[in-house]
């Protein structure tokens, strides 16, 4: 049986990122408070400390970390280290809320085809990276085809390649 090479698992979507955590109510009032995201429900048969929150399409697991001391510190913020990225409507609304919450934050611009994208990079209490874009500006362009869409317009269904029907 030969299976689909454009998506080998049969992916539908993202469901949701785990992250380890120092201090589970210190990461929960992050992501309530500075992403928006919502505390919903998590199953009851785990024999460990967590939350689970959600928002934008997308699930955050909070995992309690055994040995919280032993986590990195990350004080450094580095655009290219691990980090989730976030669309947003208005970068200078962004850059105020997080300006008004005292976090630290760095900027960065990409430029392509003269397309700007304005980005800002910050931690969550844990050191992992957020970064906020206004990335739907830039196209998505297939290495494949002819066909581009914005980030948030982009339909992967149409963007994997279909079987050829041979005659």
């Amino acid at each position: 049986m030969k299976e689909n090479t454009g998506n080998p698992l049969h992916l539908k979507s993202l469901n949701h990122i785990s992250l380890l955590c120092r201090s589970v109510e210190e990461s929960i009032a992050f992501y309530q408070n500075v992403l928006g995201f919502v505390p919903v429900r998590r199953p009851g048969s785990f024999d460990f400390d967590g939350a689970w929150l959600f928002g934008f399409g997308i699930g955050i697991h909070l995992l309690q970390s055994e040995k919280p001391e032993s986590l990195p510190k990350k004080s450094e913020i580095n655009p290219k280290d691990n980090h989730i990225s976030f669309q947003c409507e208005s970068m200078g609304a962004v850059e105020k809320k997080l300006k008004d919450m005292s976090i630290k934050y760095v900027r960065a611009t990409v430029e392509e085809g003269g397309i700007q994208v304005d980005q800002l990079f910050f931690h969550d209490p844990d050191g992992f990276m957020v970064e906020i874009c206004n990335c739907d500006n830039l196209p998505v362009v297939p290495l494949v085809g002819e066909m581009a869409r914005s980030c948030s317009r982009v339909n992967l269904h149409m963007m994997q390649p279909q079987k050829q029907i041979q005659a």
